[in-house]
């Protein structure tokens, strides 16, 4: 019988939290490392066994420390993507290869001890997204035994927005907050959607908030009353250890008029899972979210194709920018130019950039094949090559390239 699920990491330095989710399930399944415990953080600390070549993670990497009379080796994320290297027991070796080790440990958690079951998608979430980051998992996809087609990094903004798509609707009929506090900052994020567009279009909005320890009730039902003035809010989702303890009295009351509010440290692991799966089932989905990894913009060429006018499209808007890139070989037909449309979802408007393929050798009509790239480098930037590609035998290729660079401004589409 087949068996797929989806594995879901959220991932700082300090913990990591992974769930995953089988279909027809009801909702994800989070692990703890302690047996019988809903204790799901697990701390993102590595140990090894003096002399032998023994890992020991999370808990356990901190009592095999104290017992060897040291500290656990952490910060294994910002360690990694620094390229930096960690002394461990007369040896030296890469960060990467120590976070590689801990997230083995964290797979075999939810996968079982002998790996009997592989999982369909991979997403690892954390506090932000870069091109460094992205990079280093994409080459550590190996290691983990993980394809590098199945492993999507997200950021937790995007996991929360999952997470509160996947819900019963009428917790999502307007907006969603969540709060995430922290230390001494709380960070308030609300979702909401342009409900004419299809698919609807979700935004996220965020500012960050210090919190005042002496005060933190009255602090905190200061914080929501500002937020949620002028809005009509659904839901309301609570994470973070700053929420430990019986602190909120007048808060929660305030909270609960009204809307739905929910507590818990494995939001973004969940919503990661639920990432996942529509990665693999994006026809079901009918959403499109704009964060702050995503393309803001879609980026098309007009063509014929089977003798019909229509749009290819090379980007799509709500694409990782990081990660996404386009290709497709034309027939150049008329003059030696190519129109690019760069548009927004949800809106006619549309800002077309007229490329001149310059010195392109002289041939008859729909004799010349090209090859065109598109590769964001920001969310709204999109370097463009066109590589003249000959037409068979016919005529030979110029090997001539030609680069550009375009970008949609909102003020002057």
């Amino acid at each position: 019988m087949e068996h797929r699920f989806y594995l879901g990491i959220d991932l700082d330095d300090q913990y990591a939290v992974i769930s995953s989710y089988e279909l027809n399930k009801k909702e994800p399944e989070t692990f703890s490392a302690i047996a019988g415990s809903e204790i799901y953080q697990i701390p993102a600390l590595i140990t090894k066994k003096k002399g032998i070549g023994q890992w020991f993670v999370g808990e356990e990497a901190v009592r095999l420390a104290i017992a060897q009379g040291e500290e656990a080796n952490g910060r294994l994320l910002s360690r990694a993507v620094g390229g930096e290297k960690v002394f461990v027991d007369g040896e030296t070796y890469p960060a990467e290869e120590l976070l590689t080790l801990y997230l083995k440990k964290l797979i075999r958690l939810a996968c079982g001890p002998d790996r009997r079951w592989e999982p369909e998608r991979l997403v690892i979430c954390m506090e932000k997204l870069s091109r460094e980051a992205t990079e280093l998992f994409l080459s550590m996809a190996p290691k983990l035994g993980i394809d590098r087609e199945k492993l999507q990094l997200l950021d937790r903004k995007e996991c929360f927005y999952y997470f509160a798509y996947h819900q019963v609707p009428e917790l999502s009929m307007h907006d969603v907050y969540l709060f995430d506090y922290r230390r001494e900052d709380i960070r308030c994020c609300r979702l909401y959607k342009e409900k004419r567009t299809t698919p609807q279009l979700i935004s996220l909005a965020e500012e960050v908030r210090r919190m005042n320890a002496d005060s933190r009730d009255e602090n905190f039902l200061g914080i929501l009353k500002d937020c949620f003035r002028g809005h009509i809010v659904s839901s309301v989702y609570l994470t973070g250890d700053g929420f430990d303890g019986d602190w909120m009295k007048q808060s929660v009351a305030f909270l609960c008029q009204g809307r739905r509010a929910f507590v818990g440290k494995n939001l973004y692991s969940k919503g990661a899972c639920y990432a996942a799966l529509c990665s693999e089932q994006q026809e079901n989905w009918d959403y499109v979210y704009l964060g702050d990894n995503e393309m803001k913009v879609n980026v098309s060429l007009k063509v014929r194709n089977m003798g019909k006018a229509e749009f290819y499209t090379l980007i799509s808007a709500g694409d990782n920018w990081y990660e996404t890139q386009g290709m497709c070989e034309v027939i150049l037909a008329g003059t030696p130019e190519i129109d690019f449309w760069l548009q927004p979802p949800g809106t006619r408007e549309a800002k077309v950039e007229k490329l001149k393929l310059l010195d392109l050798p002289e041939r008859p009509d729909k004799a010349t094949r090209l090859r065109i790239t598109a590769k964001p480098v920001s969310d709204t930037k999109v370097w463009i090559q066109i590589r003249d590609l000959g037409f068979g035998e016919l005529f030979k290729s110029s090997d001539k390239v030609w680069d550009y660079r375009m970008e949609f401004s909102e003020e002057n589409p």
